[in-house]
């Protein structure tokens, strides 16, 4: 067996059961999950629409790369979404559909890490546990990025030593931030474009959340779009991934795509085609009709900002929480111990939280997830509003 599975820690939705473990939540009212950031909006009908009007495509073999239809419709996407010069992205040669980000992400490091020279692998801390699992899986060793408290929830880049940048071989990214909902900007994405490029290492930038953001005239920068506004625009060390599970609501349709510089691209898809991870074609007729539309989009985004607003109105006289700047959670400071705060909700209200420890790791003599707990808003208005109300109770009781 492999060794390096013996480095894998559990999951935190595994961490997360053991501590609700011999628990009698109260009977007289209904679980509220806010745990798992899973979309539970509607899936728009033109997707269903498309996969159904395409399942005779399940009698063809797909082929890695994906049809050049939806790699059109992903290159137009992009470059409307984070203008960029139309001339600097070719659907041949610039994106690879991925399964989904995390499928994506973790493939990726198994592609970009060249073991053997003790290599390393940064993240932001507290993270997406994939991104820790990727580098473990590919033999390198993950470095952890606090992030650092106030306002900003922003990994602390500047606190890196240049021996680490050096010995650096993959920096995962992810802007709009899970848990945090904070969004890097584009002087700091072009200030790790720089190290990237004078330390020869890959920015893999995970944007699954970047079209679910609270201001309609500030949609949050990408990567790509922070490389070509400072003219690198073969996007030299840059690769983004994007999915269609939140924008779209299909988290069951498994679709996401990488883009960015050409000569990483043409490697990736080396590798995909060894690791046997095609996308289904009625898949891809989904996908060209979900990235061809926006209109479902933006009401997405209206549907995340009354459930922000509600239940603002209800926690923010009681509870340390700030709008996030983008994605669907609250990063919330808890009185005390996270994980006896999420404990002692579950126990008395039936409402389930994440404890923020269980997204970190202890680094840098601190654990940045103590103290706080992840809330996705992603049920309905009604339950969104129910939860804070039992979770305001709670915070009566300490």
């Amino acid at each position: 067996m492999n060794a390096d599975l013996a480095k894998l820690q559990p999951y935190p939705f595994e961490k997360l059961a053991q501590l609700k473990q011999g628990i009698q939540p109260p009977g007289d009212r209904p679980h509220i999950a806010l745990s798992i950031g899973e979309p539970r909006h509607a899936t728009p009908s033109l997707i269903s629409e498309a996969l159904l009007a395409h399942l005779h495509g399940l009698a063809n073999y797909p082929v890695t790369r994906g049809g050049a239809q939806l790699r059109e419709a992903i290159t137009e996407w992009l470059i409307g979404r984070f203008q960029l010069p139309p001339e600097s992205l070719d659907p041949e040669r610039h994106v690879v559909p991925v399964n989904g980000t995390r499928e994506g992400l973790f493939a990726f490091a198994q592609c970009v890490v060249e073991r053997g020279a003790d290599p390393l692998v940064l993240m932001p801390n507290p993270f997406y546990q994939i991104y820790e699992g990727a580098a473990l899986l590919a033999g390198a060793r993950p470095e952890y990025v606090n992030v650092v408290g106030g306002r900003d929830l922003l990994p602390d880049f500047d606190a890196v030593p240049d021996a680490t940048w050096r010995r650096c071989q993959l920096l995962y990214l992810c802007t709009p931030g899970n848990p945090t909902g904070a969004v890097l900007d584009e002087d700091r994405l072009q200030d790790l474009i720089r190290l990237a490029q004078e330390h020869d290492f890959v920015i893999a930038s995970d944007e699954c959340y970047s079209e679910i953001y609270a201001d309609e005239a500030a949609p949050p920068v990408g990567l790509l779009q922070a490389a070509a506004r400072m003219g690198v625009n073969d996007y030299r060390n840059c690769v983004v991934f994007h999915s269609l599970s939140k924008r779209s609501n299909a988290p069951g349709l498994r679709s996401g795509f990488a883009a960015g510089d050409a000569r990483i691209m043409e490697q990736f898809l080396l590798y995909r085609t060894y690791h046997g991870c095609a996308m289904p074609p009625p898949t891809q007729a989904a996908s060209i009709a979900a990235w061809r539309d926006e209109r479902h989009v933006h009401a997405n985004r209206d549907l995340y900002r009354q459930k922000f607003d509600a239940v603002l109105d209800i926690l923010g006289p009681a509870m340390d929480l700030q709008r996030p700047t983008g994605g669907f959670y609250f990063w919330a400071a808890t009185p005390g111990s996270d994980t006896e705060f999420a404990r002692g909700l579950f126990a008395q209200e039936h409402v389930t939280v994440l404890p923020g420890s269980f997204l970190s790791r202890e680094a840098h003599g601190v654990n940045p997830g103590h103290g706080r707990v992840r809330m996705a808003l992603v049920a309905s208005l009604d339950e969104c509003v129910e939860a804070a109300q039992r979770i305001r109770r709670y915070l009566g009781t300490l």
